[in-house]
C-alpha cells in the first residue's frame, strides 16, 4: 500500500488570516516502508514573514522571495501524492493550509477521509502522556537531533520513522531479544535451538519477483541498506 507522509511549514496559524504555506515535504512509503522517493519545494508567500513564524522554521521572506508559487507547482504536488493515504502529524492544520490554496486556485481539496492523524494515533497509544514530534522521539529513541528548527521534509523523514513505531515498530527482532522485561509472578523458559533448520519457503520466483520490485525503487531502495549489512 501506497502511503504519503507530509508536513507543511507556513507563515502563521490561520488561512483565513491571509497566512500562506512556505514549505511542503512529502516522503513516499509502500507497505509503510520509505522507498526513498521524495517531494520538496520551498514556496514564495506573497506575503511578509511574520518573526514569530520565522523563529520556528527559519524561512526569511528574503530567501522565499525567489521561490515558486503554489499555482505553478500544484499540479506536480498533485500528481505525487496521487490518491493516496496521507499521513500527517496533527493533520487539521496542514490540511486546513493545503485546502486554502488548493481553493484560492480552483483545485479539488484534500478529504479528511483519505488522512491518518499520527498525533490521534499517538494518543491513544500513549494516554496523558505528551505526543508532539519531539516527543515522540524521545519515547521510541529516534534521532532527531537535526531538528534544530521545523523543517517540512526533515520533520517528514523522521515522522515517517515516528509511524512505523506507532505501528508496532520496526520489530527488527519481532519482539523475542533477550532485553523484554520479565513480568512478576511469571516464570519464563529461554527458547531452545532448532537442531536442524527450518526449509526456506520462499520460492525462486518470490526472490524474482522481489528483486525485480527493488530494482523499479532504485539504488535509494531502504531494503538495499539492510542487504548489505547482511551480507
Amino acid at each position: 500500500m501506497r502511503e504519503i507522509v507530509l508536513d507543511t511549514e507556513t507563515t502563521g496559524l490561520d488561512p483565513a488570516q491571509g497566512h500562506r504555506v512556505v514549505e511542503i515535504g512529502c516522503v513516499e512509503l509502500f507497505n509503510s516502508i520509505p522507498t526513498g522517493q521524495t517531494y520538496h519545494v520551498y514556496l514564495n508567500p506573497e506575503r511578509d514573514m511574520p518573526e514569530e513564524a520565522q523563529r520556528v522554521h527559519g524561512l526569511s521572506a528574503a530567501f522565499l522571495k525567489d521561490k515558486p508559487l503554489f499555482v505553478h507547482i500544484v499540479d506536480e504536488f498533485l500528481t505525487f501524492i496521487g490518491n493516496d493515504q496521507l499521513v500527517i502529524h496533527n493533520a487539521e492544520f496542514d490540511v486546513k493550509f493545503l485546502n486554502a490554496e488548493l481553493k484560492m486556485h480552483n483545485r479539488p481539496v484534500l478529504s479528511f477521509d483519505r488522512v491518518l492523524d499520527t498525533l490521534a494515533l499517538a494518543r491513544r497509544r500513549n494516554p496523558g502522556a505528551s505526543n508532539s514530534l519531539d516527543a515522540l522521539c524521545n519515547r521510541y529513541n529516534i534521532d532527531n537531533s537535526r531538528r534544530t528548527k521545523h523543517g517540512a521534509l526533515l520533520d517528514s523523514e523522521i515522522l515517517a520513522e515516528v509511524y512505523a513505531e506507532l505501528l508496532g515498530g520496526r520489530q527488527s527482532n519481532l519482539g523475542l531479544s533477550d532485553s523484554r522485561k520479565p513480568v512478576a509472578g511469571v516464570a519464563v523458559k529461554p527458547a531452545k535451538a532448532r537442531s536442524n533448520l527450518l526449509p526456506s519457503r520462499i520460492t525462486l520466483q518470490d526472490r524474482t519477483e522481489h528483486e525485480a520490485f527493488i530494482a523499479q525503487i532504485g539504488d535509494q531502495a531502504v531494503w538495499n541498506s539492510y542487504f548489505k549489512q547482511g551480507e
